[in-house]
């Protein structure tokens, strides 16, 4: 067996899909692409961010965002959302993508990925930069032709796997 280096074992385990989270700071909406998530079988989930994201001070204002799972034709726009800040970026613009208003919550859902989960956040785990989120409003585009969603290996390459 191979030793593979301690800071590359997370890669053996990365989690879910990578999601598109939006916020909306008051003023103005933005998307960060998130590749660490959590799910619990109630409607709770948790992604990992903190203060290094500009989207950060705006999800522990508001305590709600949305997330947003996007399929494989949408991997260079997930990647170039991740690869920018909304403090100088509009990214619904750069990136051509469609906000549309949720049912429960201010931040918008995305148009264009598979599905979309309104959520408040019900904690903060500040040690170790986890939100904690409930799901209050869930929707998926079962018209959709692409299905597969993108899982980050952790060591810049991507698998996409079909959901369920």
């Amino acid at each position: 067996m191979h030793e593979l280096e301690l800071n590359k074992a997370f890669i053996l385990m990365e989690s879910g899909p990578i999601v598109l989270v939006t916020t909306h700071d008051g003023q103005k909406d933005n998307i960060m692409t998130i590749s660490w998530t959590m799910v619990d079988f109630t409607p709770v989930f948790a992604i990992t961010t903190g203060e290094w994201n500009h989207f950060f001070a705006a999800l522990r204002k508001n305590r709600e965002c949305v997330i947003a799972i996007p399929t494989v034709d949408m991997l260079d726009k997930v990647v170039g959302i991740g690869t920018c800040s909304g403090k100088d970026t509009d990214k619904f613009a750069k990136f051509k993508l469609t906000p549309v208003q949720g049912k429960v919550v201010k931040p918008p859902l995305i148009l264009e990925c598979l599905a979309n989960i309104e959520c408040k956040v019900i904690d903060i785990v500040e040690k170790h930069n986890i939100v904690v989120l409930e799901a209050v409003a869930a929707y998926i585009d079962t018209t959709r032709k692409e299905k597969r969603m993108v899982h980050a290996v952790g060591d810049g390459t991507f698998l996409a796997c079909l959901s369920g």
